[in-house]
């Protein structure tokens, strides 16, 4: 690698982000990971300056929630997550997973795997744990997605229950995102911007931006992002739509469950014989989170709820 590297300056490292190691890693180390992931890296200008714009349009509307909503084709074909899609379309899912050999899993049973908190919430889903949670009509909504399966059909619960509700499509000329329009990753970053400006971040699947947006937000100061525990979701969206748990229960359950998923700072869990299954280094980086002596007592589980966010 130093050959390359003393060629070329820069090495671009593919597809290895899901391996490289969380924990067992000199402070000093871990640290420059903070500061070159979340205060050296930049996006090229262009996407900066649009970025910024989208920002500053929202906050002049007032405060605004960030929602992840991972609802997308690409998702749903490679979790195998179809629940609430027609026939046609879990089909057309499954082609699609399909056509691609690396999507090594085929056949998927899509319940089982929304039972077990795999899959992301739907449109649907998603409307009534911001409900449960208190967002109300007048709460502004910006959607950092790509294009919604479903489209509109599926986004029109949500449109319905929050008014408010924002797309960088809606809010920027066609003009100005057509040099991103054929870059997907590009329009991500657009809206990586505007996750890290917003007054509550929430995720509707922990896929990699979620978590790098989430330990982003830990790094500036531990702002407000409510974490869903999708498997109890799932639980209690069951139990309320089949008529078993009232309105205000699984209201009340649904805020219960996430009283300590909002962001607050813990210790990172490792796991020494199954590094996959233990947190990931940058949505928790613990040791950039603090410094001198009070750094435990800001870890510590049964004080963070203390936080002010």
């Amino acid at each position: 690698i130093l050959p390359l590297f003393s060629k070329h300056k820069v090495v671009h490292f593919n597809r290895t982000d899901t391996r490289l190691a969380n924990n067992g890693i000199p402070l000093a180390l871990q640290k420059l990971r903070c500061r070159v992931n979340f205060q050296g890296l930049k996006f090229t200008p262009q996407i900066e300056t649009l970025g910024h714009k989208l920002v500053r349009i929202l906050q002049e509307k007032g405060p605004f929630v960030a929602l992840h909503l991972r609802y997308e084709m690409d998702m749903l074909a490679f979790s195998g997550c179809t629940h609430g899609c027609t026939v046609e379309e879990a089909e057309e899912l499954k082609r699609l997973r399909y056509a691609y050999p690396w999507w090594r899993e085929k056949e998927i049973v899509s319940e089982e795997r929304r039972q077990q908190g795999l899959c992301p919430l739907t449109p649907e889903e998603a409307t009534l744990v911001l409900q449960a949670l208190g967002f109300t009509k007048e709460t502004q909504i910006y959607i950092a997605s790509g294009e919604i399966y479903g489209s509109e059909r599926r986004l029109a619960p949500l449109r319905a229950a929050f008014p408010r509700i924002v797309k960088k499509e809606t809010l920027l000329d066609p003009a100005e995102l057509q040099q991103f329009q054929n870059h997907s990753s590009q329009m991500a970053a657009l809206d990586f911007m505007v996750t890290l400006a917003s007054n509550n971040f929430i995720p509707t699947y922990d896929g990699n931006m979620a978590k790098v947006v989430e330990g982003h937000r830990r790094y500036l100061g531990f702002k407000k992002s409510i974490l869903p525990d999708r498997k109890k979701l799932v639980e209690l969206l069951d139990l309320h739509q089949n008529g078993t748990l009232q309105w205000s229960d699984f209201a009340l359950a649904v805020r219960q469950a996430h009283e300590k998923r909002m962001g607050q700072p813990f210790h990172r869990r490792i796991i020494p014989d199954k590094p996959k299954e233990e947190d990931y280094f940058y949505a928790n980086p613990q040791e950039c989170l603090c410094e001198g002596t009070g750094c435990e007592d800001i870890l510590d589980p049964g004080k963070s709820s203390k936080v002010t966010m």
